[in-house]
């Protein structure tokens, strides 16, 4: 897989993103999560409807930036993510998904160099992300970014 770019997501990309977010909840979290918080997970992440509004307002809503995606070379959506700066100087991922034929390839890191990028461009200087569960599968990706631990499910880094 060769990582073609990251981008703001259109408004065609609303499904590609949901399906592919459903999917990798439902792969990383088996066994981790029970069948009731998977699917309250699922519903709050992954609704449609949700995310075609939050694709047509990026920038329209205090502390909202949008929804970016990493696509192929094909044109195929690999890899998304969501951010904000909801309070003054502090940014927050509030999703990053990637397909689990795209790790280890550059696309996470891609999706996070962007998604800083724009939050600096709002004054963040630090970034926090909440993570699902304490034994999460996302947590050695966070940590070799430079977060580090804020709380059991809570992560955060300065930026520089």
């Amino acid at each position: 897989m060769q990582l073609a770019g990251v981008r703001t997501a259109a408004a065609g990309d609303a499904t590609p993103i949901s399906r592919l977010l459903a999917d990798v909840i439902r792969s990383s979290y088996a066994g981790i999560l029970d069948e009731i918080p998977m699917r309250r997970l699922i519903s709050a992440q992954c609704a449609l409807p949700r995310i075609r509004a939050e694709i047509e307002i990026p920038g329209g809503a205090p502390g909202w930036l949008g929804w970016l995606v990493a696509t192929d070379a094909e044109g195929t959506i690999v890899g998304v993510a969501a951010g904000g700066v909801p309070v003054p100087s502090e940014g927050e991922v509030y999703a990053l998904a990637v397909t689990s034929g795209s790790r280890r390839r550059g696309v996470g890191t891609a999706l996070m160099a962007a998604a800083t990028d724009r939050m600096r461009g709002y004054g963040a200087r630090a970034q926090r992300v909440e993570l699902p569960a304490e034994a999460d599968p996302a947590l050695p990706f966070y940590t070799h970014l430079g977060f580090g631990l804020l709380s059991p499910r809570r992560l955060g880094r300065a930026l520089v």
